[in-house]
């Protein structure tokens, strides 16, 4: 017994190695990737008859060519040969059609127009931290974070927040939330048709989204109901995104303005309620 003690108490520590594979999906490489197949496959056309033609230059040895030469090459393979000038008409035909099909559209912004609440709206960051400690939900912690976000985030002394966050107490209720959502977008919609003399049927794709408020029915069914919009509209509606959803809205509808192009979108971008 005292041996085998004695032998423990020698014996060293087994060692546990860990090894932690890279998450490929999250790589940069894997990014570059993506991006080289992507050029290689809106490039392949180019890529395939560009080594061809060098080859077939090469062949024919130009720097041994002479005028007489050509002039025989024409004479004795290209001159009424049908079939070669088929070929070279139909090659002069498909190559500019390929290319027209193939390249990326161009989306273009016809207006935009953004809603201004009145000013009664308007709170400055120290009401605003007021009316937060008046709810009595919210601790020292919770506060002192609201106040740095409020700080680093850009918002000013006139910034303007939803009527049920200025009641004392608030009144952060679903039925104020869809009466201030309605508000700010029912607002700059009809601003922006205004402005540009678009009619809603003519509206082709409609993309609404908002960071918090996501009701049943979507915001973008409210906006289909408001403006009677035709019944075959593509209608997307974002949310719970974060700040980011207005850049991923406007890369929707330009994705699919590539395939249905010649189409007017409309996009409305909420932010908060």
């Amino acid at each position: 017994m005292a041996d085998d003690k004695k032998s423990n108490s020698n014996r060293e520590p087994e060692s546990v190695s860990v090894q932690i594979h890279p998450n490929f999906l999250s790589s940069v490489k894997l990014k570059n990737v993506k991006l080289g197949y992507h050029y290689l496959i809106t490039h392949a056309m180019y890529l395939f008859i560009t080594p061809l033609l060098c080859i077939s230059l090469l062949h024919l040895h130009l720097s041994t060519i002479t005028i007489d030469d050509l002039i025989h090459l024409w004479n004795h393979h290209f001159k009424l040969n049908d079939a070669t000038l088929i070929l070279c008409s139909s090659l002069l035909v498909l190559l500019p059609t390929l290319y027209f099909l193939t390249r990326p559209k161009k989306v273009y912004l016809l207006d935009l127009a953004c809603f201004k609440p009145e000013s009664e709206l308007m709170c400055t960051r120290e009401i605003f931290v007021e009316r937060s400690i008046a709810t009595g939900t919210f601790t020292e912690e919770n506060l002192a974070f609201q106040r740095k976000i409020l700080e680093r985030s850009g918002l000013g002394q006139k910034t303007y927040v939803p009527e049920a966050v200025l009641r004392v107490p608030p009144n952060p209720w679903m039925a104020e939330a869809r009466k201030d959502a309605e508000m700010v977008m029912f607002g700059a919609i009809d601003d922006l048709f205004t402005k540009t003399g678009v009619k809603a049927k003519d509206i082709r794709i409609l993309i609404v989204n908002c960071i918090l408020f996501n009701p049943t029915s979507s915001l973008s069914a409210m906006v289909v109901n408001r403006y009677k919009l035709l019944g075959n509209v593509l209608s997307f509606n974002l949310g719970g995104m974060g700040c980011s959803t207005g850049l991923i809205s406007i890369d929707l509808a330009k994705q699919v303005l590539q395939v249905l192009f010649f189409s007017l979108t409309l996009i409305s971008v909420y932010c908060l309620t």
